[in-house]
C-alpha cells in the first residue's frame, strides 16, 4: 500500500492553495497553520529555493471522533496536505489517513480513516 495521494495540477502552488481551501471548506475541513517551508527555511538563513507548502487540516467533529477512540491517534493530527512544485510541476499530496491508522490497529478507527481519506482525496482532486 502506498502512504500517500499524490496529484499534479496545471495550477500554480498558490492557485492550487487557493481551490485546496476552497473545497475542504466544502467538507468542514479548516486550514489550520499554512507553512511557507522556502519562506521559513530562508528566513532562518537556510537556503532552499524548492516551492513547498504543507498545511494543516482539521474537521474538529471528525478529530473529537478519532481521538475520543484512541488519544494515540492525536500523534498523527492535524491531517497535513503538501503543495509544492518539483520539476517544473505543482503536486498536491496528503499521507493517507488508512497508512497511520492501520499502525494503531483498531477497525473503528479505520473505518473513520478510510471516510476522511475519501474526502480529501476528493478535495485533492477539486484542486488539479
Amino acid at each position: 500500500m502506498t502512504f500517500h495521494y499524490t496529484v499534479e495540477t496545471g495550477k500554480t502552488p498558490e492557485q492550487a492553495i487557493e481551490k485546496l481551501t476552497e473545497a475542504l471548506k466544502e467538507e468542514k475541513f479548516g486550514v489550520l497553520w499554512h507553512l511557507d517551508m522556502k519562506a521559513k527555511l530562508q528566513e532562518k538563513g537556510v537556503d532552499f529555493e524548492q516551492t513547498f507548502h504543507i498545511l494543516e487540516v482539521c474537521n474538529p467533529v471528525e478529530a473529537k471522533r478519532v481521538l475520543s477512540e484512541n488519544s494515540l491517534v492525536g500523534y498523527f493530527l492535524p491531517c497535513k496536505i503538501a503543495v509544492y512544485e518539483e520539476k517544473g510541476k505543482t503536486r498536491i499530496g496528503l499521507p493517507k489517513p488508512t497508512a497511520l491508522i492501520g499502525l494503531v490497529e483498531n477497525d473503528n478507527l479505520m473505518a473513520i480513516a478510510t471516510d476522511i481519506e475519501k474526502r480529501l482525496i476528493a478535495c485533492v482532486d477539486k484542486s488539479k
